[in-house]
């Protein structure tokens, strides 16, 4: 039973109290307002001009540097705070990078004469003060074991510096370096807290025990590989050298799922959502090696991480910090959550398998795809809003 005490503390406004706060309520509805408006241009054909790039770089753009990158904001600006004991950002402080976030999402749609070096600027200025601000509590404390967290945090804004270089001419190859980068970034960080939390909250979620293993070469020889993927796949072109190196992560993940895994974890949905994410990315890694030797699309490889292995965790990963950031109870999630979870599980499907057999349909999967999405996470918004911009129903900060 959640024993609920209420308390009289005025600590502010209650959106801004912490970064997951905004930040996820942000996140959300940018990922249903994204994609809806990329099914109307893909599918529906309409013509929405974007300042110095076409519409599929933007949906790019927007899914990893917009996007993913709300998530990671909140959810790095929430962690570190149980990680180092330390404040981090809130108030006033946390509104302004939040309306960075938000600027730089609304400037694409100001029309094709918009200054491109304008919208570079705040979305860059919104990464690097979110670096800053994530960077100030780890210090502090002389935390440095989270300097590799922080490191993935600053490639990724490198990232987005090399795509605007691109768009803008100065860097003839920018705007695929940047995208490409940035999305092994974020897997990079997905992967790297995946293997703090994951086998935690399977291991404390599950009703009764679980042998649950790690191996530490697995996590040493996994980081080693997945650099060398990037620098391999993204500015070289030796793809039998990508092949064999995907192959070998896909392998390692293999063994770290094995390790892991637990027949009771399917009676949780907060579990088997993030195990399936988990399975996603590591089928990333099986179309990446498959691409070569039997003509694959890149785009099956691509969406297999992005839609499957970062859509669901991240959809997972924010519906478990609301529920425990709000005071509620993880062991009764809402209900709607399976649903939730399914239809975007059901999304993967149809955009990374289904083409696999029948590509005569294919913008037709792309589409159900899309809807699938939007529906995932317009039940999440809908859901969680109320929980966002509400103070904790225990009465605590945070």
């Amino acid at each position: 039973m959640l024993n609920i005490q209420k308390s009289n503390v005025d600590y502010g406004a209650a959106l801004f109290r912490l970064g997951f706060r905004p930040f996820f309520l942000g996140a959300g509805l940018f990922s249903v307002v994204a994609v809806a408006i990329w099914f109307a241009l893909y599918v529906l054909h309409v013509d929405i001009p974007f300042p110095g790039m076409p519409p599929a770089i933007w949906h790019a753009h927007e899914m990893i540097f917009g996007y993913a990158m709300a998530v990671i904001a909140g959810f790095l600006l929430t962690a570190i705070k149980n990680w180092t004991g330390q404040q981090t950002l809130r108030g006033g402080g946390l509104a302004a990078l939040f309306g960075l976030w938000v600027l730089a999402r609304v400037l694409p749609f100001a029309g094709q004469d918009m200054n491109i070096a304008i919208l570079a600027a705040v979305d860059l200025s919104f990464m690097a003060f979110l670096l800053i601000a994530a960077s100030i509590p780890v210090l502090r404390v002389k935390q440095y074991s989270q300097i590799g967290i922080l490191s993935k945090l600053a490639l990724l804004m490198l990232s987005n510096v090399m795509f605007y270089l691109g768009v803008t001419g100065v860097l003839q190859e920018g705007i695929s370096w940047g995208l490409y980068s940035g999305l092994y970034m974020i897997i990079a960080l997905v992967l790297v807290m995946a293997r703090r939390v994951v086998p935690f909250f399977i291991e404390k979620g599950i009703d009764g025990d679980a042998n649950i293993r790690n191996w530490k070469s697995v996590d040493l020889l996994s980081l080693v590989f997945l650099f060398a993927l990037w620098i391999i796949d993204v500015f070289t072109p030796y793809a039998t050298v990508m092949s064999m190196i995907a192959g070998i992560l896909f392998l390692l993940h293999v063994i770290r799922m094995a390790g892991w895994y637990t027949p009771q974890l399917w009676s949780k949905p907060l579990l088997w959502v993030l195990y399936l994410a988990y399975g996603s990315i590591v089928t990333g890694f099986a179309l990446k090696f498959m691409q070569m030797w039997f003509e694959l699309s890149p785009t099956l490889a691509v969406h297999a991480f992005a839609y499957g292995g970062i859509g669901i965790m991240t959809l997972g990963m924010m519906s478990r910090v609301i529920l425990g950031h709000t005071g509620r109870n993880i062991s009764e999630p809402p209900p709607v959550l399976f649903w939730c979870f399914l239809l975007l599980v059901c999304g993967t499907v149809v955009r990374v398998f289904v083409p696999l057999f029948n590509t005569g349909l294919y913008t037709y999967w792309i589409g159900i795809s899309q809807l699938l999405w939007v529906l995932a996470f317009g039940l999440f918004v809908v859901v969680y809003a109320p929980m966002l911009w509400s103070p904790r129903v225990d009465g605590r900060d945070g």
